[in-house]
């Protein structure tokens, strides 16, 4: 059997309720995730129920592109969204295997590829 142990987050980065300036759906603080390293991120709704797991081998640009991209899994859901966890992950091999690991291990609700529950 494989332990796999759950990152703790490097950041995490939370809605504003009434935000001033720029800002994507309530968060403006999009400038703290890096640009060049990669890793995993997690979208967690407001009674702390996971929506959505990803990778990426630049964190912000993926991470943004959710919120701005029309063929997005997460588009009709944005909203939702309250709290983004996000661990950097150097290893693309590691970032797949966490990425599946807590799709299933924590039932993400809007995770479609990946999922061996039912």
């Amino acid at each position: 059997m494989i332990n796999i142990t759950i990152p703790k987050p490097d950041l995490t980065i939370t809605k504003k309720e009434n935000p001033e300036g720029s800002h994507t759906y309530g968060f403006t603080e999009f400038h703290l995730i890096t640009r060049e390293k990669g890793g995993i991120f997690m979208f967690y709704n407001a009674e702390d129920e996971l929506l959505f797991v990803g990778k990426a081998r630049k964190l912000r640009q993926r991470i943004k592109k959710h919120f701005d991209d029309n063929v997005s899994v997460i588009k009709n859901h944005r909203k939702e969204v309250t709290k983004i966890e996000v661990c950097i992950i150097d290893d693309p091999m590691e970032r797949e295997i966490y990425e599946t690991y807590l799709v299933n291990t924590l039932k993400a609700k809007y995770n479609v590829d990946k999922v061996f529950f039912s």
